[in-house]
């Protein structure tokens, strides 16, 4: 399926309604959205008179500093506050990876040295997604191309709104349907040249399962890991997400 929200600037906007509960509950649709970087978004074009006719009321900015002073950020309105929480503290370089590096093993583990490292700013952005459910405001979380850190924080959110851990794996692989426009924009910001590795930009199931297991085998749990690492209630986030996002 493909939960893509079609917009002429941004390649991986979409949806995380619709995803289906332990309980056989669906997570509310047009509540929570994860994206690639809105800096591609243009005051007084179709795509921002489509962004701002999904409510959002919260956008939480997942990239360094330096990206966003180099490819800029969405524009300022007052129908949304703007958070910038840079989750990753150890930048690695994708594009110029060496090919032959699976994609499983290697990106679930920089996925869990940010889940270590970001403790703090993961743990605020929990609190925005939490915040915005309880008040019933549209959330958007984002990065550069809307997988990685992205995707880290989508697997947290899902896992807490109790959604099996292959759900959440499914979710994350969406990505592989918009790789190519993602290497593109990649092209495009580098002169033209195209990345070393192979697999920059594709998003296999198997990078989510992988960091899902590893981060159970840490923490006994994602539970674990939001009560113990992050410093959350987990049982009381999980129950306001479940609460306010699920149908």
């Amino acid at each position: 399926m493909d939960r893509h929200i079609r917009f002429a600037a941004l390649a991986n906007f979409r949806d995380l309604g619709g995803w289906t509960a332990a309980d056989g509950r669906r997570v509310r649709p047009g509540r929570l959205y994860r994206a690639d970087s809105l800096g591609g978004l243009g005051e007084g074009t179709d795509d921002w008179a489509l962004f701002l006719g999904l409510g959002v009321r919260t956008v939480v900015d997942l990239r360094y500093p330096w990206e966003i002073e180099a490819h800029g950020r969405i524009p300022e309105h007052p129908d949304f506050t703007y958070h910038n929480l840079s989750i990753e503290h150890r930048p690695y370089d994708q594009a110029a990876l060496l090919p032959g590096t699976a994609p499983g093993p290697y990106l679930s583990e920089r996925y869990l040295e940010v889940a270590d490292d970001g403790r703090e700013e993961i743990r605020r952005a929990l609190e925005l997604v939490t915040e915005a459910a309880r008040a019933d405001e549209p959330l958007v979380f984002h990065c550069t191309s809307g997988k990685d850190r992205t995707g880290l924080l989508a697997a947290l959110v899902l896992s807490l709104l109790d959604v099996p851990a292959p759900v959440i794996a499914e979710d994350y692989a969406l990505t592989d349907l918009v790789a190519p426009a993602l290497r593109a924009a990649w092209s495009a910001r580098n002169g033209g040249r195209a990345p070393v590795w192979p697999d920059y930009c594709r998003a296999p199931a198997e990078v989510m399962s992988l960091f899902l297991t590893g981060l159970t085998a840490r923490h006994g749990s994602v539970d674990g890991y939001v009560t113990r690492a992050l410093e959350l209630d987990a049982e009381a986030v999980s129950a306001t997400l479940r609460a306010r996002l699920l149908e």
